[in-house]
């Protein structure tokens, strides 16, 4: 058993025990939820799929579906449910950000960075997707402001893997994502570019603490 499956245990017994007494009813997603938290995302995968089949409007339950399929990198799947929640419920803050997520694993950098703007203006505290755009966001630096790195980016030679992965060993992480992001732009499709980008995006997230 994991750590995080341990430290969930009691409240994933009470959920089991609550869907076993009442199996029809809603609570199936408050434990494939706590599947999901605790890594057992095949469980919440396949408890969600169940429920579903009795509450196809049930947001809530494919909303976190769609985030186990994310976590076991099904991700066309994952994009399926989540486009089934936004044609429901367009204004679904969570399920914008998600759907960047997605958009962005995939290399489809536009269309993560809509998804980020929609988030934004559906929800203007959300620091979060807006400091994401910040990197994400196609944008260039004025000359007088740029530094040395940020004026070579400007020049499509070095829009690389290999120059953003520099400049990812020098601790340079904007400037590591704006070369991967300039990459996939050009190429969807590139694995490469695609894992160091989330590379970046998790160092970015460790030094924020």
């Amino acid at each position: 058993m994991s750590s995080d499956d341990s430290a969930l245990a009691p409240a994933i017994r009470r959920q089991e025990e609550r869907l076993h007494r009442d199996p029809g009813s809603l609570a199936f997603a408050q434990l494939a939820d706590l599947y999901r938290k605790a890594g057992r995302m095949r469980e919440a995968i396949a408890l969600c799929r169940n429920g579903l089949v009795g509450y196809p409007h049930y947001t809530t339950a494919r909303l976190i579906l769609a985030k186990a399929l994310a976590a076991e990198g099904e991700l066309a799947q994952a994009l399926a449910e989540a486009r089934a929640i936004l044609e429901l419920s367009p204004r679904d803050v969570q399920c914008h950000r998600l759907t960047a997520e997605i958009h962005r694993r995939l290399g489809r950098i536009d269309d993560a960075v809509a998804h980020l703007e929609t988030a934004v203006r559906l929800d203007p505290g959300d620091r979060e997707s807006r400091s994401l755009l910040g990197l994400l966001r196609a944008t260039t630096t004025p000359a007088g402001e740029a530094s040395g790195l940020q004026r070579a980016l400007a020049d499509d030679t070095f829009a690389t893997v290999a120059f953003g992965t520099l400049c990812l060993e020098q601790g340079c992480v904007e400037e590591a994502a704006q070369a991967f992001t300039r990459v996939l732009r050009k190429d969807p499709d590139n694995r490469e570019a695609r894992e160091r980008l989330e590379t970046v995006l998790h160092a970015r997230q460790r030094r924020k603490g």
